[in-house]
């Protein structure tokens, strides 16, 4: 079985987030799509399979199936656009049907996706207390304006807002603490944000219950981000995520 690695969010050829990728006839069973993944080390890997006119796609981390990873669809997007031309895929997800478009440029394959549709939701207090502890948060770490939400666009998150670059880059944590405290509340990652000037974020994820300290380039993040931004009222348009 041939495994694709492809970085998505890439800039000049360098950086970004890596994913595999494995077109299929037909998924491999859940204990090997688990072990493939971990053999791979990546974020996510994703498993395609043709069902009629759109695509069954499943996400695996090393440590556990996602039900949403953004970078990986960008990645299948373009390995699909490489392998059957350039167009807009259907993609049957576990819990959403979504499309991912494929286009070729001078610089190769590029791919943009629509995501699962976008929400908020108020925390459980049990949850933000035991971020707190896990991550090191405290009351002076964060924006007073910006409440520590619940978003999803397909894969619940925890969104934290420290005040200042120098906090952000504070990042350190346990990371089987992290992932007891996410897996029992349902959530794949703590994304951190600071704003900066001019509708710039930067943006880290600790993904602890994948396996990954920090997954470096989030598409599913960015959606929920963005979603929460104009659902919040706080902005529409265009926004640069770093």
């Amino acid at each position: 079985m041939n495994v694709e690695r492809i970085s998505a969010f890439s800039i000049d050829g360098a950086g970004g987030n890596p994913a595999g990728v494995m077109i299929a006839d037909k998924h491999p069973s859940a204990d090997d799509t688990l072990r493939i993944a971990a053999e791979i080390g990546y974020p996510e890997t994703a498993f395609l399979e043709r069902k009629g006119d759109a695509w069954r796609v499943r996400y695996f981390a090393p440590q556990m199936e996602v039900p949403f990873c953004g970078h990986a669809t960008i990645a299948l997007g373009a390995a699909l656009g490489a392998h059957h031309g350039a167009g807009v895929y259907p993609l049957s997800l576990n819990e959403a049907d979504i499309s991912v478009e494929a286009f070729e440029s001078d610089d190769g394959w590029s791919a943009a996706l629509t995501s699962p549709p976008t929400y908020e939701l108020t925390p459980d207090p049990d949850l933000v207390s035991g971020v707190w502890k896990v991550f090191g948060i405290t009351d002076d770490d964060l924006v007073a304006d910006i409440p520590i939400s619940r978003i999803s666009a397909g894969a619940d998150m925890i969104m934290i807002p420290p005040k200042s670059r120098p906090r952000l880059a504070k990042l350190d944590y346990d990371i089987a603490a992290g992932a007891d405290l996410l897996n029992a509340h349902k959530i794949i990652g703590a994304y951190f944000i600071f704003k900066e000037p001019d509708d710039r974020y930067q943006v880290r994820m600790a993904f602890p219950t994948g396996g990954i300290f920090e997954d470096p380039a989030t598409g599913a993040a960015a959606a929920a981000l963005s979603g929460w931004l104009r659902d919040s009222g706080r902005k529409t348009g265009e926004i640069t995520i770093i």
